[in-house]
């Protein structure tokens, strides 16, 4: 809740006029608590997670519902899905949202609603002035490598026998993942995961709506990396180091032995720790096959 009655109080406060921005916090945030801007984070994870995996997971059903020339038209499986053979039911994609929506409004709700003590602790703000869009970006840049390093080892530890067999095992259920099963996981695994994408906001504290792009921007990056597909066009594809889809399939797809790509994020973590050789001999393997394939077809 900010202190300010009026936008003349808080540009007396300033010592300048308020950006269209500011003006607009000022007139939804001046008389909401800050506990219940800090709670918006659950609506916000609850409609991204509706939304973002939406139109991938229609195309997928439309692609699966049509007749095969159609199908190949429509969606061009072959090219862009990753692993084309593996089907899902309409009933499969309600299911993993059922559950997922259930498990995040618990959980995350829950700890909503406990946490807000220590988000401010941390210093997380409300108030005047909003941040500008280079502390905003550099801001983003320190959570992504910070929440990248931590949860590549945490993820690593979720592979050992009793972490596997008691808790992420569940996020392995579907070996051929999509977006909706970005946060399809174990109740603990979701509050463990929650460390590393507190920590960078409790390193370097930001404003309320940083906090809130910042988890937008994570969940659509899990999203991202769950979608099942490889699309030449994906803007991410300009990003340094950014594993996508591609990377992280690989470790869906072998499944509860994988010991290779834990990272979320970027590939540095699994080239510098050696977790990313299997990777690399698959690609190289592929890479080959489509060699001597063109090498054929020529002669």
């Amino acid at each position: 809740m900010l202190p300010y009655a009026t936008a003349a109080e808080a540009e007396a406060a300033l010592g300048r006029a308020m950006t269209r921005a500011e003006a607009a916090w000022l007139r939804y945030s001046a008389f909401v608590p800050d506990h219940l801007l800090y709670c918006h984070n659950v609506a916000i994870l609850l409609i991204l997670y509706t939304i973002a995996p939406l139109p991938l997971a229609l195309l997928e059903l439309r692609a699966r519902a049509a007749p095969d020339g159609v199908a190949a038209a429509v969606m061009r499986p072959s090219t862009y899905k990753l692993q084309p053979r593996a089907q899902l039911s309409p009933a499969a994609f309600l299911r993993c949202y059922l559950d997922t929506g259930r498990v995040l409004l618990l959980t995350v709700g829950a700890l909503s609603l406990v946490s807000y003590p220590a988000v401010k602790m941390v210093g997380i703000r409300t108030g005047l002035p909003l941040p500008s869009a280079g502390e905003v970006a550099a801001q983003m840049l320190v959570y992504l490598l910070v929440e990248d390093y931590l949860g590549y080892w945490i993820h690593r530890l979720l592979h050992t026998r009793w972490g596997y067999h008691n808790i992420h095992r569940v996020h392995h259920e579907f070996t051929a993942p999509f977006g909706y099963a970005a946060p399809y996981a174990h109740w603990a695994e979701v509050l463990i995961l929650g460390v590393p994408a507190f920590t960078g906001p409790a390193i370097v504290p930001c404003h309320m709506t940083t906090l809130w792009l910042w988890f937008v921007l994570r969940h659509l990056e899990a999203i991202d990396i769950h979608s099942g597909f490889n699309f030449p066009f994906n803007p991410t594809k300009l990003i340094p180091f950014y594993g996508g889809a591609d990377h992280h399939d690989y470790h869906h797809r072998v499944g509860g032995q994988s010991q290779s790509n834990f990272s979320s994020v970027f590939t540095f973590c699994d080239y510098l720790y050696g977790t990313d050789k299997g990777y690399r001999y698959h690609k190289a393997s592929l890479e080959k096959g489509d060699a001597i394939f063109f090498i054929l077809c020529l002669s």
